[in-house]
């Protein structure tokens, strides 16, 4: 039998040029990138467009990405992981990220990232009520968190599960800061949750997006660039409302998983979401980039008017990230 070729690489007992075993082997894996969730699905249709890299969808949370990173540590999986903002914290703690500073970690700026490279913000959302008008049964829009409390939606209200969603847990300090709360005393978030309770909320632990354009879910505590991606891109009957008493603004956060795979995959990954190409993605996907300049006037037009976004504060993630694990607990425990 002839010696192959150094230059051979066998698939199926098909010798293959180098360039094309490349290809073969030209993947990543991203945990928590869900296609229905901020349009992943179409920045993944990009790398493999741009990058020539297949990168499958994965439907976890960001809860459910660090439980899996952690139960993986002497075997990772995963190249790249996408975080709510509070979670990139507590996954360098776990000790499953590695520090990689992508091309223009330079110019993120320095509350956006991990002062290491362990993490670093990708864009941004602003968390409020995304409703579908057509499917209230004769309520109006509420308008603020209270609303929410009042008989009229009862069945009508959902929300990610806090226990291990970072947007569930977003939403209970968001609630909590705009009662009178601080990430110290969560009293006031807790108790709201409880009184909503009355109300039979529905409680995903996944996105919900598709659920909302159904009708399933009427109004959904989430971000701004789900309503706005439903309302222009869609043509669904939502609505995205910020709520009288205030909200917050989180940031999501991607990073290089310590051991993985294909660490330069995943490298070119973390590059391409920052690129100009990735963040001017991001912005037509109504999310708020890290780079302002690659939003264009038009998307912008399409978000609320600034005086409304005037009620949205930005979240502190160190203290986020904090609070995550009592928020989780006090949740399971009084409410869920």
């Amino acid at each position: 039998m002839k010696r192959r070729s150094v230059l051979q690489s066998v698939v199926g007992g098909i010798a293959l040029s180098p360039f094309l075993a490349q290809a073969q082997s030209a993947r990543a894996v991203c945990y928590n990138c869900p296609p229905e969730w901020a349009d992943w699905g179409g920045m993944l249709r990009l790398m493999g467009q741009r990058l020539s890299l297949q990168v499958p969808p994965d439907n976890k949370n960001s809860g459910q990405a660090l439980a899996a990173l952690v139960a993986e540590k002497a075997k990772p999986v995963a190249d790249v992981v996408y975080l709510g903002g509070q979670v990139g914290p507590q996954a360098r703690a776990a000790d499953v990220l590695e520090p990689y500073r992508p091309q223009r970690w330079a110019d993120v700026p320095a509350s956006l990232k991990d002062a290491d490279g362990f993490w670093t913000t990708i864009h941004s959302g602003t968390l409020g009520l995304f409703i579908n008008t057509q499917a209230l049964r004769g309520a109006p829009v509420p308008r603020s968190w209270r609303d929410l409390l009042r008989p009229e939606y009862k069945g009508l209200v959902g929300y990610l599960n806090p226990g291990s969603a970072a947007v569930g847990q977003v939403a209970v300090i968001a609630v909590n800061l705009a009662l009178g709360g601080t990430y110290d005393n969560l009293d006031p978030g807790i108790a709201f949750f409880k009184q909503l309770q009355a109300n039979s909320p529905i409680v995903p632990t996944q996105t919900a997006y598709a659920r909302v354009l159904s009708g399933e879910i009427p109004i959904l505590v989430d971000y701004d660039f789900n309503a706005y991606r439903a309302q222009h891109t869609d043509k669904a009957p939502v609505q995205f409302v910020i709520p009288q008493e205030g909200t917050q603004q989180l940031p999501y956060v991607m990073g290089l998983i310590k051991g993985g795979p294909n660490p330069d995959q995943g490298k070119r990954i973390l590059d391409f979401v920052l690129s100009d190409e990735g963040q001017r993605h991001w912005a037509n996907a109504f999310l708020r980039p890290v780079f302002a300049n690659a939003m264009s006037a038009e998307v912008r037009a399409r978000f609320l008017p600034d005086a409304e976004y005037q009620r949205a504060r930005a979240l502190d993630v160190q203290r986020l990230a904090g609070a995550s694990r009592s928020i989780a607990e006090r949740y399971q425990r009084e409410v869920g």
